[in-house]
C-alpha cells in the first residue's frame, strides 16, 4: 500500500508573528510538536519531536511535558519514547461530526455501501491531497486503509481527479504544479497533460475511472461533491478488485449509483 500523505511539520521560519498581533507563538509550537508524528512509524524519543518540530531540545521538552499532563501525549509502552495522546481523538470526533459534508454524506453512504456491496469512501479537499473522513471497507482492506485520516494524492486517484474536474483548467495545473508526481505504481501517469486529458475526461463523463495508477490490482470510481458555488469540496470513491471486476463493467455498474449519491449529498448542502 502506498505511504499515507501527510501535511509537513510547520517551522518557526513559516510563523509570520511579527506581522501578526493576534499570533500565539507558544500555540503554534504545541502544534509543531504534535506535527512532528505525521511521518513517523514509533514512537519519537525528546531528540526526534526537537528535529522534526524545528524546534530546540529545552522548547520540546517544556511542549511535551505540558502536553504529556494533558493527555495529548503519551509515554510509548516501553517508556523510550512518545506517542499521540486518547485525547487527540476528541478533536477528531469534533472535526467529523461537526464537518457538514460528512454529516450528510453518511447515510447517503450507507446506502451506496449497501447497493454497491464494495468498499466506498468518503474523502475532504486538501488541494494535493484528499483526506479520508468516512471509510466503508469491504473484505480486502489492509489495517492502514481502513484509518481515517489516510490521505491520497488528487492526481492519480480516482477522487482525486474528480475533485480536479471541478476546477477549471488553470486551477487544476497550478495543482498539479504543486504536487511531486510520484510513481506509485509502474502504470501510474506522471505526464501532466495527460493527467490534465484525464482529468477534462471526467469533467465530460462526470466521474473519474482509475485503475492500477495508485494500488496495482484495484479499479476505482471517483465523484466529486462540489459546493453551492460548484467549488470541489471532496469526493465519492467506490472501489474494487481487478480479479472481480473489468474496469467497464465497474464502471457501468457503479458510477451510476455513486453520482446519484454524489447529487444528494450536493442538494442537502
Amino acid at each position: 500500500m502506498p505511504s499515507i500523505l501527510r501535511s509537513d511539520s510547520p517551522k518557526a521560519t513559516n510563523f509570520q508573528a511579527e506581522e501578526d498581533r493576534l499570533f500565539v507563538r507558544s500555540a503554534a509550537r504545541s502544534m509543531q510538536v504534535l506535527s512532528a508524528f505525521h511521518h513517523a512509524d514509533r514512537p519519537l524519543s525528546l531528540a526526534n519531536i526537537a528535529e522534526r518540530a524545528g524546534i530546540d531540545r529545552s522548547a520540546a521538552q517544556r511542549l511535551v511535558h505540558t502536553l504529556l499532563q494533558l493527555g495529548y501525549v503519551r509515554r510509548s509502552a516501553d517508556d523510550r519514547g512518545y506517542l499521540p495522546g486518547l485525547r487527540l481523538l476528541d478533536h477528531t470526533l469534533d472535526t467529523l461530526r461537526m464537518d457538514p459534508v460528512v454529516q450528510k454524506a453518511t447515510p447517503v453512504l450507507l446506502e451506496l455501501r449497501k447497493t454497491v456491496a464494495e468498499r466506498v469512501d468518503l474523502s475532504l479537499f486538501d488541494e494535493t491531497r484528499l483526506i479520508y473522513a468516512l471509510r466503508m471497507q469491504s473484505k480486502r482492506e489492509t489495517f492502514y486503509a481502513t484509518l481515517v485520516g489516510h490521505s491520497i494524492p488528487t492526481f492519480c486517484t480516482a477522487g482525486g481527479r474528480a475533485v480536479l474536474s471541478a476546477m477549471p483548467d488553470d486551477a487544476v495545473r497550478d495543482v498539479i504544479g504543486r504536487t511531486p508526481l510520484h510513481a506509485y505504481t509502474s502504470k501510474t501517469q506522471t505526464d501532466p497533460e495527460k493527467i490534465l486529458d484525464a482529468i477534462r475526461t471526467a469533467r465530460r463523463e462526470g466521474f473519474a475511472l482509475l485503475y492500477d495508477e495508485f494500488v496495482l490490482g484495484e479499479v476505482a470510481i471517483g465523484v466529486a461533491i462540489t459546493g453551492r458555488d460548484g467549488s470541489p469540496l471532496g469526493a465519492i470513491h467506490v472501489a474494487a478488485s481487478l480479479s472481480e471486476w473489468t474496469p467497464e463493467d465497474f464502471a457501468h455498474q457503479a458510477a451510476p449509483v455513486a453520482i446519484e449519491a454524489a447529487r444528494a449529498i450536493v442538494g442537502s448542502l
